[in-house]
């Protein structure tokens, strides 16, 4: 039987990673740079999770298939996609919503599953979904895009609230992993197509 969670990490893992090779891409990296950013974006936020959760060594050390995840997908980011600034500029962001989503639900499940309560697990959803991008965007020298004004970090959080409601529901492990995916990607996608945010704290200087 497959195991969905397993096959549906090493899917963020991917994307995460193709993520963070475009990122290199459009900032004119060499193979090098774009092999740490591509593994940073995809195993940083989980490397975070982890380390809280005290469940080490960290989940790309004792499992070799996260590492070869990634230099396939930086493989086939080289071969596919020899021009990074013809690459529309939709794609980022989209890989990284689908990254996002996969992320936080695997996130929750994971700290479900050692025992954490629902809101704890909320949040090592959260940071396992956007842990990644803060350092990849950081390295890029841009104001990560969890900070930025789109609604970004928020999708993470409903997604993880809906599956830990799911589950408490009684919902099937399957369903409750699907409805959480999709629904913190929607949101996430409709921010993008329609420029979706929160309101601005804004403090304004005395003239």
């Amino acid at each position: 039987m497959i195991d969905w969670i397993y096959f549906f990490d090493l899917c963020g893992t991917a994307v995460f990673a193709l993520s963070g090779a475009l990122a290199a891409g459009r900032h004119k990296m060499d193979p090098f740079g774009v092999l740490v950013l591509a593994s940073v974006t995809a195993i940083g936020g989980g490397s975070i999770r982890d380390a809280l959760l005290g469940t080490t060594p960290v989940f790309w050390i004792q499992d070799p298939s996260y590492i070869i995840v990634i230099l396939a997908t930086v493989v086939l980011t080289f071969v596919l996609v020899r021009k990074p600034k013809r690459v529309p500029r939709y794609i980022l962001p989209v890989a990284d919503a689908f990254g996002l989503a996969l992320f936080t639900t695997i996130g929750v499940e994971k700290a479900l599953s050692v025992g954490l309560d629902g809101m704890t697990a909320v949040v090592m959803g959260l940071i396992t979904g956007v842990g990644g991008g803060i350092i990849r965007d950081l390295l890029c020298q841009q104001v990560p895009m969890v900070l930025r004004t789109e609604i970004y970090a928020t999708a993470s959080i409903v997604g993880g609230i809906c599956y830990t409601i799911s589950l408490h529901l009684g919902a099937a492990d399957m369903f409750a992993l699907l409805f959480a995916m999709s629904t913190a990607l929607v949101i996430r996608l409709a921010a993008i197509r329609w420029h979706l945010s929160l309101p601005a704290f804004d403090l304004k200087t005395p003239q």
